[in-house]
């Protein structure tokens, strides 16, 4: 697994996938890049290029544990860029891993050529997402089997009397089978760690953030399912607004996952952006 230097020295991995021009992945979590695998045969149309996050899969340690907040990845990523000697590059994140490429639009636009936010996440600017919005997005799996439980716990969470994330996780995906459950498990953040700094204070300044989106040329793809209880559609559209040259695509019956509920979907949606 090749690596290269962060800008505090830290070692960083990343792992090559497939043929083609390259796209540079960010991860969410923070977690082990490995569960994005080939992001659904994504690697048959481009070359993935797949950032292991500090701390993370194959990733060192870092000596100074606050750079694991957000806005400091952001300068791994072009640690990144430098080293695989691109002038701009295109680039995909997922979940959390959409706070670090939406900074990193809003500070190093010129190095960006286009960007594909797969879940994203809304705090990097600022838009909450309101427990009436989950809630509303969640009625619409009322006929599932395992609805009333998890919803249940849903409720509890937003009431402030729960914290069964675990009990909501059928939420996030399209179709809560072995593969997805298999999927979630091998999917959860092993460094806690990292978790917690990820969004320590000054993590976010959603005003420049988004100062900086709004003068990023780059062709933006927000892509997000249908049932995504993390990253409703109405709040993607309110994101994509942020942008000049921004797209919503919706997967229909997709969730957090896209690329596992519909593979040749959201392969052929991202495929195409990133040809235009």
């Amino acid at each position: 697994m090749p690596t290269f230097s962060a800008p505090d020295g830290t070692r960083l991995a990343y792992r090559v996938t497939g043929d083609g021009d390259p796209l540079v992945c960010i991860p969410g979590g923070p977690a082990d890049s490995a569960y994005l695998g080939d992001l659904g045969g994504l690697s048959a149309h481009r070359r993935l290029i797949v950032l292991d996050l500090r701390g993370t899969g194959r990733s060192a340690v870092p000596d100074d544990t606050a750079s694991y907040r957000c806005d400091r990845l952001v300068d791994d990523v072009e640690a990144l860029r430098r080293h695989i000697g691109l002038p701009r590059i295109d680039l995909l994140s997922h979940s959390a891993g959409t706070n670090i490429a939406t900074q990193y639009a809003a500070r190093y636009p010129e190095s960006l050529s286009k960007l594909v936010l797969v879940g994203p996440s809304t705090r990097a600017v600022g838009i909450p997402i309101t427990a009436e919005t989950r809630r509303e997005l969640a009625r619409l799996r009322r006929d599932e089997p395992w609805f009333p439980s998890a919803f249940a716990a849903l409720q509890a969470i937003a009431d402030g009397t729960g914290s069964d994330w675990e009990a909501v996780a059928p939420f996030f995906w399209g179709r809560w089978d072995a593969t997805a459950q298999k999927h979630h498990a091998a999917g959860r953040p092993s460094n806690d760690e990292a978790v917690a700094l990820f969004g320590a204070d000054g993590a976010f300044d959603p005003e420049s953030t988004r100062a900086g989106l709004a003068a990023c040329e780059a062709p933006v793809l927000l892509l997000t399912g249908e049932f995504d209880l993390n990253s409703p559609p109405v709040s993607a559209a309110e994101f994509a607004e942020l942008f000049p040259h921004a797209t919503l695509a919706v997967q229909p019956e997709a969730g957090h996952c896209p690329w596992l509920d519909h593979a040749d979907r959201f392969v052929a949606t991202t495929a195409a952006f990133l040809r235009g």
